[in-house]
């Protein structure tokens, strides 16, 4: 089976022991010389390790659990490529403790009690205290991942488990607490460029066959994206071209040949889906458009469902943006639909248009504060009856009730909207919807007070008579130098088309 770092694990009950045979460790293949070059290229000893320095100072967890030195157990979380599994190699190699490595890809509870049970039984007889290193432990169900509580908690085994999520949404609680968390960081250019100059010249390696051009390493290193299996992968294969056309050296070209997509750090299931997703909506609401176009580049490369991507330009358009531009909303829905309509790769325009757009678009959080506030009003009990005048007077009997009694109808009026209580009694002039002064809700701030003073019933600005060819509404005096302040300003302006066209109830 495959595991996540650079060498392949056995069955495990292929592992009951210490030493396997052909020079396997603990249920670790043994490396052959056609084993591929990330295989033959892993770390010997902890100070072939590379990028993890955080990890490996003096006394450190990491070195104290790969000399014996203290009986701790330890998750491994990090990416694919960083070393996890090649770390419990190094442990395997320790000839005073008994290692079994299993992956819980195949293994089950079955399997994890066996262990447990020579592990218990050895330790009775005096025999060497069992390291169970499990990799991929993330995919172990809650039930699996509790089986082995007991005998972590009671040092029957060493647990060293390997996950590439976060742990701490996908492994239990007291698992978690029963173990020391190390975090392995994906490697850095320097570090991926220095194992692929130690593989080229190494007798595990390349052997110096071959010479690396600087342009085709630096290719290499920029595809890998921090995932040293991948390099050498590449090296490897970069290696074979080279060879078979006869060549000493592997120039920019065989390189380029050899692999031509970089490795994209994301999973849809995991920790990079929802920092990558998280990158997005930010670098969207702080208006940078370039970020927010490289982190959509970096989802639809590593092959997210563009349906999800629309439903987050749709959520954006109004939680970010609202009424500071209406039409972004427009702009997300159909981004949306093309999705439906269009699909993969073509879409990628649409979404790139939409990001485009709500990206360099004025921002307004009004409507998301808004809706906050009145839900928190709701959940905290505040609110009453619908008022009488507001109420369904369709039914029979319902007018016998009062119910529609007192309703007043704003097309009645000329300006369109009336003075009438709309909210129950102990919400009377409270003021959920604040808007900001950016984009086209600087209008909406404009006549937004005097929809708010009208409707409550509350002193208006005085109005002159007028009468105008085209019959307007009655106007408030100019301001100075004839601008219209937001009080003094023409009626029909402020308020017209601002009510909601329903009919009498």
């Amino acid at each position: 089976m495959e595991s996540d770092a650079l060498f392949t694990l056995g069955e495990p009950a292929a592992a009951p022991s210490a030493q396997t045979g052909s020079g396997g460790v603990g249920g670790f293949t043994a490396v052959g010389p056609d084993a591929p070059l990330p295989v033959r290229m892993r770390p010997a000893n902890l100070d072939e390790l590379v990028g993890q320095e955080h990890l490996l100072t003096p006394g450190s967890p990491l070195r104290q659990l790969v000399a014996g030195n203290a009986p701790m157990s330890v998750i491994l979380w990090g990416p694919p490529g960083s070393g996890k599994t090649t770390i419990a190699h190094l442990v395997a190699g320790a000839t005073d403790r008994r290692f079994v490595a299993m992956s819980a890809l195949s293994a089950g509870v079955k399997d994890v009690r066996a262990v447990i049970d020579t592990a218990r039984r050895q330790r009775r007889s005096g025999g060497p205290p069992t390291v169970l290193f499990i990799d991929e432990v993330h995919r172990f169900s809650k039930t699996q991942q509790d089986s082995l509580l007991a005998a972590v908690e009671d040092r029957t085994v060493t647990l060293l488990a390997a996950t590439t999520e976060n742990p701490y949404f996908s492994v239990i609680s007291p698992l978690l607490s029963r173990c020391v968390l190390l975090t392995l960081q994906p490697l850095d250019d320097a570090a991926v460029r220095a194992l692929l100059r130690r593989a080229s010249t190494d007798e595990r390696g390349l052997a110096g066959a071959l010479t690396l051009d600087a342009d085709a390493e630096e290719h290499l290193v920029r595809l890998a994206g921090g995932d040293v299996r991948k390099a050498l992968t590449a090296l490897e294969a970069a290696a074979a071209s080279a060879t078979a056309l006869g060549a000493g050296r592997i120039d920019l070209t065989t390189a380029e040949r050899a692999v031509d997509t970089a490795a994209v750090r994301y999973d849809r299931a995991g920790d990079a889906h929802y920092d990558v997703t998280s990158a997005f909506i930010k670098s969207m609401r702080g208006s940078d458009v370039d970020a927010a176009l490289h982190w959509l580049a970096r989802m639809l490369v590593a092959g997210e469902d563009a349906r999800f991507i629309a439903r987050r330009l749709v959520i954006f358009a109004s939680e970010d943006i609202g009424m500071a531009d209406p039409g972004a909303l427009g702009v997300a829905t159909a981004a949306a639909q093309a999705v439906e309509y269009v699909g993969l790769p073509e879409v990628q325009l649409n979404l790139a248009q939409a990001v485009i757009h709500l990206a360099t678009a004025p921002k307004s959080n009004s409507a998301t504060t808004a809706i906050g506030a009145a839900i928190a009003d709701v959940r905290a009990g505040r609110g009453g009856p619908v008022p009488r005048s507001l109420r369904d007077a369709h039914y029979a009997g319902a007018r016998g009730l009062g119910h529609g009694t007192g309703y007043r109808y704003p097309h009645d009026d000329q300006r369109g909207v009336v003075g009438q209580q709309y909210v129950p009694d102990d919400l009377v002039g409270v003021d959920y919807y604040r808007p900001s002064q950016h984009g086209a809700e600087r209008s909406v701030a404009t006549r937004l007070p005097l929809l708010r003073r009208i409707v409550r019933g509350l002193p208006t600005p005085a109005v002159r008579e007028t009468s105008t060819a085209n019959g307007r509404a009655p106007t408030s005096p100019a301001g100075d130098g004839g601008r219209p302040t937001a009080t003094q300003v023409d009626a029909a302006d402020q308020i017209g088309g601002s009510a909601d066209g329903k009919g009498q109830q």
